[in-house]
Order: C-alpha cells, then sequence, then structure tokens
C-alpha cells in the first residue's frame, strides 16, 4: 500500500528517467502515439521492445530495492542477541512510523523535512552516478536493466522509511521480502510513466491526488504509533502494522 501511494512522489525522482524509455532509438513515441489516437501506431516490434525496456528497468530497480532490504534486515539479525536489542527494536518502531508520517506529510505539501534526509544521502549517489552515463542511450533491456539497479539507491526518503520496516523483519530474506513487495507496489505507476509519459505525470502532479495519498501513509504511521503507545496489544492493529520482533518473541514466551 505504501508503494502503490507514496509512488505520487516517484514521478519527480523517476519519472523523467522512465518516460524517456518511451523515446529511446526503436521505440520513439509508441505508446503516447497510440493513446492520443494518432494515425501513426508503431510496429509491433517497437511496441515489445518498449515493454521490454520498461518492464527491465523495473526489474533493476526492484531488484536493488531487495537487496537493500537484505542489508537492512540482516543487520538486525546479526545483532539480534545483543541484550540491547528489545529496546533497538522498539525504538526502530517508533522511528520507522514516524518516518510514515512525515512521508505522508511530505507527500501532502505540508512538510518537506524528508528532503534534508534524502540530501544526506547524496553522497552515496555521486559515487552511483557517474556509472549511468555509460548506460545511455538506453537502447536495450540490458542497459536498462543495469540502469535501474543503479537507480534504485537515488536518495529518496519513501524508500528509507520502508527500509527501517524491513529491518524490523529481522532477518535478510525477510528484509528482502519487504522491499521487494514495496517495489511492487511502486510498479503499476512507474511502469505507466513509462508506457504514458507526460500524460500521466500531469495527473499525478494534482493537489488533491498527493493529498490522498499522503493521507492514508499518515494514517499508517498514526496506527503505529498508537499500537507503540498501548505496548502493541491492538490486534486489529495487526493488518496494517509490522510488528517488531520483541514483541513476537513476548507472546511466544507467554504462550
Amino acid at each position: 500500500m505504501i508503494g502503490l501511494l507514496g509512488s505520487v512522489h516517484c514521478i519527480g525522482m523517476c519519472g523523467g528517467i522512465v518516460s524517456a524509455l518511451s523515446i529511446a532509438p526503436g521505440t520513439r513515441k509508441v505508446f503516447p502515439v497510440a493513446l492520443a489516437g494518432g494515425s501513426g501506431i508503431a510496429a509491433p516490434t517497437a511496441v515489445h521492445a518498449d515493454v521490454m525496456h520498461v518492464i527491465a528497468y523495473n526489474a533493476g530497480r526492484i531488484g536493488s530495492y531487495a537487496m537493500a532490504g537484505a542489508v537492512a534486515g540482516g543487520i538486525a539479525q546479526g545483532v539480534r542477541g545483543l541484550s540491547v536489542m528489545p529496546s533497538l527494536q522498539l525504538g526502530t518502531y517508533w522511528l520507522a512510523n514516524l518516518m510514515l508520517i512525515a512521508l505522508g506529510l511530505y507527500l501532502m505539501d505540508a512538510w518537506h523535512g524528508l528532503t534534508r534526509l534524502e540530501a544526506a544521502g547524496r553522497f552515496v549517489w555521486r559515487r552511483v552516478q557517474p556509472l549511468t552515463a555509460r548506460l545511455l542511450p538506453m537502447d536495450n533491456s540490458r542497459k536498462a536493466l543495469a540502469l535501474g539497479a543503479l537507480w534504485g539507491w537515488l536518495p529518496c526518503g519513501m524508500v528509507y522509511s520502508v527500509l527501517l520496516t524491513a529491518m524490523l523483519s529481522g532477518s535478510a530474506l525477510d528484509g528482502a521480502l519487504v522491499m521487494a513487495a514495496f517495489g511492487l507496489g511502486t510498479l503499476p505507476m512507474v511502469a505507466s510513466m513509462g508506457m504514458l509519459g507526460m500524460r500521466l505525470q500531469g495527473w499525478l502532479r494534482r493537489r488533491r491526488v498527493r493529498v490522498a495519498s499522503g493521507l492514508v501513509i499518515l494514517a499508517f504511521g498514526i496506527a503505529g504509533l498508537a499500537r507503540a503507545g498501548s505496548g502493541f496489544t491492538a490486534d486489529w492493529l495487526e493488518e496494517v502494522c509490522v510488528s517488531p520482533l520483541s514483541s513476537h518473541a513476548s507472546d511466544r514466551t507467554e504462550q
């Protein structure tokens, strides 16, 4: 849900590069021409190439998210035996939900504190970005796959907020699954941008769309904080909140 609703943020972070797939050599304006009712419908081979480029780009991007989730979950798994782990998990749980609240406010244009966090992550991107020049122009699926994998490390507050949730999963595998689920949530929006280009971006920039998406993500964060404040006892919140491992451990101890 966070990936799907938060992906309205992707129009600024990934919209330009994904839309560029629609004008790559050999696939020039395939989908925009067809959807605009133009007389020059592209050949099936060009359409197939365009779709494959978009799929490859997103496969690389989601793969990078899963890799980051595996690292985050693996860190928690590695320190699980430490005596400070329950307190660390609880603190991370509070922070993860505060990040969701910040993301919701950011999408609503009510507060832009996440941009500072994104700025802090740019030192990684400065080392990755030069590699993208070697992948241009994106005229085949291999380049699109590699560029998507690199783009997955672009500083993004939305990704950082979900990475904290991946860390709460407590294992490298579960962390990878959390981030893969997040990436799949962003897939409909990002893939559609690659196929529809600027037409979809104009709709996503509408304030009511961003406010509605932000409110839902804000509600997730508030629900998580409510659960943290009540000692993780609200069973209905299990449906929308990831539980720290410490709460599960205490449940098993009581049983």
